[in-house]
């Protein structure tokens, strides 16, 4: 490793505690000191952490996808010719490729980017993929104290045409929603016989009560975001145990906002028997255990709260490849819909900023028991 770069890595990772790396000596090499400064501004000037794993990533992308076409770094601004030349090597026919080597990404780039681990699916980009790193692109340059041609016509065109020749089915981040029934059967695969089965179940029953939380809203969670409230009276008169949950700024908050959501009866018993199993007085909520049970005292990644839920999935006999952490977002309001509780209310615990977003999930559940669902009972 170059001088150049250990430095570069040195100085990632004084914005680790805030923007996790796992490739550090990786983008160190990709990454150019101009890069890692702007990094760390926008570390100081408080940006949201899930921003910055974002515009952390598609920058690596874009420096490594830059090298591979054009042998060289990226330009700051960079042309329109650039810009387009982006476009074309990432929305492209399938079929007209077939019978033309040089439509789309050509095979070399293909390839180098493969071997660097930035390309794993086959074929063209998702276009909200495509989309999302080229307005990443566009406010990075914008940090950068400088324009570039991100809104010329000729680009919004060719994204328009591109993606009207390609047609793409959306994929859900969750092929299928984790709701109450799917949950059971998770939770049922969680014993008391280990320190995982009592973690894992209060990951499940936390990520989903508290509204469907994100997985890096759960990763992230810290014992001093919870704060013990009142017992809530059940429906016979006995007490339920019930916490606050001080999510701070969130991916769809402003950044004065404190969300805050509540947990009642049965999570917070599983929470607080995963908190007193594991000795967790203060940091981070949910950590790593090692092969010997041995709590580490570094949060969970986000990825692996997803790898839980798949874990668990399989343990419950369904298929993996059909359920996701965010499949218990999705399923939260799924079961809302479901058990006929209004709109409004779940949002205020899914804390959805969208009404257009989260009434696809009642639209949904009125549809699937609709009269004109049953035409042919």
């Amino acid at each position: 490793m170059s001088d150049a770069v250990q430095i570069r890595a040195e100085q990632l990772d004084t914005i680790a505690s805030v923007l996790p790396i796992d490739r550090r000596d990786k983008l160190a090499e990709l990454l150019t000191d101009q890069d890692v400064e702007t990094l760390r501004h926008l570390v100081n000037e408080g940006m949201g952490e899930n921003t910055l794993r974002a515009l952390t990533s598609d920058l690596a992308y874009l420096e490594a996808w830059s090298l591979a076409a054009t042998g060289s770094s990226l330009p700051w601004p960079a042309p329109e010719a650039l810009l387009l030349k982006f476009v074309a090597h990432h929305l492209w026919d399938p079929s007209k490729r077939e019978n033309d080597a040089d439509h789309g990404m050509p095979s070399d780039v293909d390839r180098a980017l493969r071997d660097a681990g930035f390309l794993r699916s086959a074929g063209p980009h998702a276009p909200d993929t495509v989309r999302r790193r080229l307005a990443n692109w566009s406010t990075l340059t914008k940090w950068r104290g400088t324009q570039g041609a991100f809104t010329s016509p000729a680009l919004k065109s060719a994204i328009r045409l591109a993606v009207r020749a390609v047609p793409r089915k959306r994929r859900r981040k969750s092929a299928k929603a984790v709701t109450s029934d799917v949950l059971a059967k998770l939770l049922a695969t969680c014993g008391d016989h280990c320190l995982r089965d009592v973690r894992d179940r209060a990951i499940l029953m936390l990520a989903f009560a508290s509204g469907g939380r994100r997985r890096s809203e759960v990763a992230g969670l810290r014992k001093e975001q919870l704060t013990i409230e009142p017992p809530v009276k059940a429906e016979d008169g006995s007490p339920l145990p019930s916490l606050s949950i001080h999510l701070g700024r969130t991916k769809t908050s402003g950044a004065d906002q404190d969300e805050v959501v509540y947990l009642t009866g049965r999570p917070v018993a599983a929470l607080n028997a995963w908190l007193a199993a594991a000795r967790i007085e203060s940091g981070s909520v949910f950590r790593a255990i090692d092969r010997w049970g041995n709590v580490s005292g570094r949060a969970l990644d986000p990825k692996t709260v997803n790898d839980i839920v798949k874990q668990r999935v399989a343990m419950a006999g369904l298929e993996p490849e059909e359920f996701s952490a965010h499949g218990l977002r999705s399923g939260y309001l799924t079961e809302a819909a479901n058990r006929g509780i209004p709109l409004p209310e779940a949002m205020e615990q899914s804390r959805h900023r969208s009404v257009q977003q989260a009434s696809r999930y009642y639209n949904n559940a009125s549809r699937r028991g609709g009269r004109a669902a049953q035409l042919l009972p």
